[in-house]
């Protein structure tokens, strides 16, 4: 069977991406902004790598060692960031990998220095500071400033790269000027204590955006770690803007099942297949279809939206979606196939999912 007739499938257009990446590298540098790629959100999905690395950004990112192997042997050009604290068990293969790391622990920078020493290479290191969204950093900026001195005068194998900060991923922190601010002078203090400028103080991911963007973002921050806005057009925040693409992927999934049926179930209410309890609308006898796509390919059906009009989603379990489509547009049938549009949050499952085919239009 060809590819294109199997189902579920998600495909990208290349040039909708393309035009994503070209849109918003220009405009970062007219802020003399670069950016790290950050390829997680579709698993280091090849056409989409091969994409990226096309595009002229600074680095190309993930959280994971399997994905920087994958981009190794894709061939990529283009610098590779490893954007998760490294572990002490894969420093030897996180020296190998990338060219760089995201640090917040002085012993894993002295263990990363002797891994780096192991393999006669010099390793850069983005020092991370926590701003407020409590997930990875340095929490005083004296802890930061002692931190960056011990690589710059001590760790010999390390290059002392920048720093940088997260928000939004945990804290739901929104980036604004006061922490960017913050961010700022923090980097005065490093190089300050270490004598020399750093090369890059990066503001964050997608959410930082908007600062770019509508001139808010104080000039020393010049990089951001992009991932979501770059796949999808846009990220949290309000930041929506309306020169990207927000289809340059696309959900296809085939109807398996449509039928008239009550819209409350019948019985005993207990808890779902995973366990949680299950609320329902009762709007009488609606038409009903399922799509064979379930959770274990997108995880949450909030992150699916279907094309058209009329069709909304009202639940899954683990192998089917269940739709209403008693409003749909066009009569809908078993055979047919529907398209959705897909949020951030489904790519990293459905690039993963082996029941899903992955198709790439040039």
């Amino acid at each position: 069977m060809n590819a294109r007739d199997r189902y579920p499938q998600l495909e990208v257009d290349l040039g909708k991406l393309k035009e994503n990446l070209t849109a918003l590298r220009e405009r970062c540098q007219d802020s003399f902004v670069g950016i790290v790629g950050v390829v997680k959100g579709v698993n280091a999905w090849d056409a989409v790598v091969k994409t990226y690395d096309a595009a002229g950004l600074q680095y190309l990112a993930s959280s994971r060692c399997d994905q920087l192997r994958k981009m190794r042997e894709l061939g990529v050009t283009t610098k590779l960031m490893l954007i998760r604290i490294p572990m002490y068990s894969e420093l030897d293969e996180v020296v190998a990998l990338a060219d760089a790391s995201v640090q917040s622990d002085l012993g894993v920078l002295r263990a990363t220095d002797a891994a780096a020493a192991r393999a006669g290479k010099t390793h850069s290191v983005l020092l991370m500071i926590d701003l407020g969204d409590l997930r990875e950093g340095f929490w005083s900026a004296e802890e930061l400033i002692d931190a960056a001195v011990e690589v710059e005068t001590q760790l010999t194998h390390l290059h002392l790269l920048g720093v940088g900060v997260n928000l939004s991923c945990y804290g739901s922190i929104r980036p604004d000027k006061r922490n960017m601010q913050g961010l700022a002078s923090l980097a005065f203090e490093v190089e300050q204590a270490i004598g020399r400028p750093i090369e890059m103080v990066s503001g964050g991911a997608s959410t930082s955006t908007y600062m770019v963007l509508d001139g808010t973002m104080p000039g020393r921050i010049n990089n951001l770690r992009l991932g979501e806005i770059l796949l999808v057009g846009r990220a949290n925040y309000g930041c929506d803007p309306d020169f990207t693409n927000r289809d340059a992927f696309t959900l296809r999934a085939e109807v398996i099942e449509c039928r008239d049926k009550p819209s409350f179930p019948v019985g005993q209410l207990t808890v779902d297949a995973f366990g949680r309890v299950g609320h329902y609308e009762d709007r009488g006898i609606r038409r009903r279809a399922l799509v064979a796509l379930g959770k274990v390919d997108y995880g949450d059906c909030a992150d699916i939206v279907p094309r058209m009009p009329g069709v909304e989603v009202l639940g899954a379990s683990s192998d089917h979606t269940i739709l209403d489509v008693e409003a749909a547009k066009e009569q809908v049938r078993v055979g047919d196939v529907l398209e959705f549009d897909v949020n951030y949050g489904s790519l990293v499952n459905l690039t993963e999912s082996p029941g899903v085919t992955l198709l790439a239009k040039e």
